[in-house]
């Protein structure tokens, strides 16, 4: 009889030689830099709508919002009301023009170039600098994930971390430098699926284990968790104003994330999106509702007892509680699945973003289609091992690292893209700087603690960088 960590090392070897295998495939469909960089525009309804929601919810969502939900109890809906209706908006306002607008103004392959062809920036400025925030903040979203693999496999095989964050890194990289766009989006299909599937099971069978809602619910009463907590703290302290805003004003950083927008400019033609779009808001409003009951299940359990950065394996704890190895495997495996098919995609944009947008336009430098795909693969390797070199250090929760690089990309390029999409008077003046002001109040208010500071950095960051928007269009030149 194979032990439990067989069957587990089984089910996780299945799942990484079929995400191989889509790699190995895609390799022999990118023949040049537009299909390495967007998948030469060929995204159908699913996989644009799967890899995008894929792409945005990471091992976080397994993770960090369960989690959270078995931290803080009924409050954390805040944050999964604003996540939806975040959602909603890109998928409406953003989606449909930039896909319209990134082909027609000189067939952009990234948000810089988009923003450097919107603007006619001769000097390359707008693009440069987009191009490095990108680098930025996606080195430490990327550290994210790889915190969150390192956090799975040091639960599941009891590998001291570091090698499991190594091990989670090789993963990654194998498949994405191969394939590029197509193994990312195709991958991400497969696996935002299998993230969906995993978390609809767990929840409904941690809710039977814990005797249904009712009893949940009593459960967590006992505990003093009330549905008042969307408005009160469990220890009777008003949830202030700045929580509530903190939490829902997540849904703001929708609208700058490049690893979401380039679903939106791949799809294969406009008239798709409305398709897509309804699977997306499904698929998102499924898995938010059930990672947060797997974090309610947890608080009623009297099995799962965690505490500080540990609520974040909940889910691990649930499952290897409520299943055989093998089915356990399999929903283990979906956590890897949300780490990679998030850490492929932000490392396919950062790399491009050198590639594309700074060693052609900066440096001037000319390259043929392969060598250009060739220094794309060379800088993920690049990125993939800075990032994990970050994890190796990193004490942080994978909700706190994400929710940095989250609010830096949302503030950076929100307000920016929203403006550029929908407002013809917005100068390159002012897009210029709106990217910085949104990106260095973030990094600034950040550092910042007590009163007003406590206030997620998005919001402040978000709203400063509309403003500068605004008024510099304003001015005169």
């Amino acid at each position: 009889m194979l032990s439990e960590q067989n069957y587990l090392l089984f089910t996780f070897s299945i799942y990484l030689l079929l995400m191989l295998g889509i790699g190995i495939f895609a390799w022999t469909k990118t023949n040049d830099l537009s299909d390495y960089i967007l998948g030469g525009r060929k995204l159908g309804h699913w996989s644009t709508a799967i890899s995008a929601g894929a792409s945005d919810m990471s091992g976080w969502l397994l993770l960090g919002l369960p989690g959270y939900a078995y931290l803080a109890g009924f409050e954390a809906i805040w944050i999964a009301v604003g996540l939806f209706l975040g959602t909603t908006l890109n998928w409406f306002l953003i989606a449909p023009r930039l896909r319209l607008q990134s082909e027609r103004l000189g067939n952009a392959l990234t948000i810089p170039e988009y923003l450097e062809n919107r603007f006619q920036d001769n000097t390359h400025t707008i693009r440069t600098i987009a191009a490095c925030f990108i680098l930025f903040f996606f080195i430490f979203y990327t550290s994210s994930g790889l915190v969150a693999g390192g956090k799975l496999f040091e639960s599941v095989f009891n590998l001291p971390y570091e090698q499991a964050v190594i091990a989670g890194t090789v993963a990654i990289l194998i498949y994405t430098t191969m394939g590029g766009f197509l193994a990312v989006s195709w991958t991400d299909l497969f696996q935002g699926l299998l993230m969906s599937l995993a978390l609809v099971i767990t929840a409904v069978y941690a809710l039977e284990l814990s005797g249904g809602w009712q009893a949940t619910q009593a459960a967590m009463t006992s505990q003093n968790i009330a549905l008042t907590d969307l408005f009160f703290t469990s220890d009777n302290n008003k949830l202030t104003m700045i929580g509530i805003i903190s939490l829902s004003g997540w849904g703001l950083g929708y609208f700058g994330q490049p690893h979401i927008l380039a679903r939106f400019m791949a799809i294969r033609s406009q008239t798709m999106i409305p398709g897509a779009r309804n699977i997306a808001l499904v698929w998102t409003s499924v898995s938010l509702i059930c990672a947060l009951l797997i974090g309610f299940s947890g608080i009623a359990l009297a099995e799962i007892n965690l505490i500080g950065t540990d609520s974040e394996k909940v889910f691990i704890e649930l499952v290897q509680l409520l299943f055989h190895p093998i089915p356990a495997g399999f929903c283990l495996a979906a956590i890897l699945a949300a780490i990679m098919s998030t850490a492929d995609s932000q490392l396919l944009v950062a790399s491009t973003a050198f590639t594309e947008d700074l060693y052609q336009t900066l440096f001037k430098r000319e390259a043929s289609q392969a060598n250009l795909i060739m220094i794309g693969r060379i800088m993920v390797v690049c990125i993939a091992l800075l990032a994990c070199f970050m994890a190796l250090h990193q004490e942080g929760t994978v909700l706190g690292m994400v929710a940095y690089a989250w609010a830096g990309f949302g503030a950076a390029f929100g307000p920016v893209l929203l403006f550029s999409l929908f407002w013809k008077k917005l100068t390159l003046r002012a897009a210029v700087g709106g990217i910085i002001t949104g990106a260095i109040t973030v990094i600034v208010w950040h550092q910042l603690e007590a009163g007003i500071f406590e206030l997620y950095e998005l919001v402040p960051a978000f709203f400063m960088a509309t403003i500068t928007c605004f008024s510099i269009s304003h001015i005169k030149s």
